[in-house]
């Protein structure tokens, strides 16, 4: 479970997080929208603690983040924009962070086959397309088979079949009761993969609750028109 209590972030002054205040249970499916900027990706950072809160505090499974490295074990996070070491190939990078992470079990092996890798691992990162880095991304994001998974635009870059390959495993880890975390432009996919919604205006939660509730409330038929009409809202 992951529990977010007054946080706040600022850069400059801009406030991007505004006392947040958000419970997400173990086993659940969310999805977080919003305009850009609106403090989606710095909520996704904070929780993995790659950004410093000026007030608040994150608990993952009940155990504060500060100062704790051990609770990041449980998380894989798939960015939308990765940075790996150019000059390593797939392989020596998998086996790279397998060493860092201690050689503990992993199924890259049958990541690798799901996403058709096998012809790209002897290939240096910086020669891959932005489809196949994402799906490294994916790779390593699921490997170590994490109790969370975090998502940030994960689908950007990938043709529509490798897309349809991602979803289906996604799917998959929702079965298994993992804790997953999405963000993404992409309405039909938070509808696909995501049970519950979080609704975020300028670093504050303006909806969190299931999605059908909040499609039914706005007489709609589909996610994009009432998040919309949410948007519509703020705006005015």
């Amino acid at each position: 479970m992951i529990t977010i209590k007054g946080l706040s972030k600022s850069f400059g002054s801009q406030t991007v997080l505004d006392k947040l205040e958000l419970v997400l249970p173990k086993g659940q499916a969310t999805g977080i929208v919003g305009p850009n900027g609106s403090g989606k990706t710095t909520t996704i950072k904070t929780v993995l603690g790659l950004v410093k809160p000026d007030e608040g505090e994150v608990l993952v499974d009940g155990i504060e983040i500060s100062g704790n490295w051990e609770y990041r074990n449980k998380i894989g996070y798939m960015p939308q924009t990765a940075r790996y070491p150019e000059n390593m190939t797939v392989n020596e990078l998998f086996n790279f962070i397998k060493e860092i992470r201690g050689n503990i079990p992993s199924v890259e092996q049958r990541l690798i086959q799901h996403f058709g890798l096998e012809a790209e691992l002897n290939k240096r990162m910086r020669t891959l397309s932005g489809g196949n880095r994402q799906k490294v991304g994916a790779v390593l994001s699921m490997m170590f088979n994490p109790d969370i998974l975090i998502f940030d635009e994960p689908t950007a870059g990938l043709d529509p079949r490798s897309s349809v390959q991602f979803k289906r495993l996604v799917k998959d880890q929702k079965e298994e009761g993992k804790t997953i975390l999405l963000t993404t432009h992409i309405m039909s996919e938070i509808e696909e993969l995501a049970d519950y919604l979080i609704f975020i205006v300028e670093g504050k939660i303006k909806y969190h609750g299931p999605m059908d509730a909040l499609i039914k409330k706005h007489k709609e038929q589909r996610l994009e028109g009432a998040v919309a009409k949410l948007m519509e809202e703020e705006a005015a």
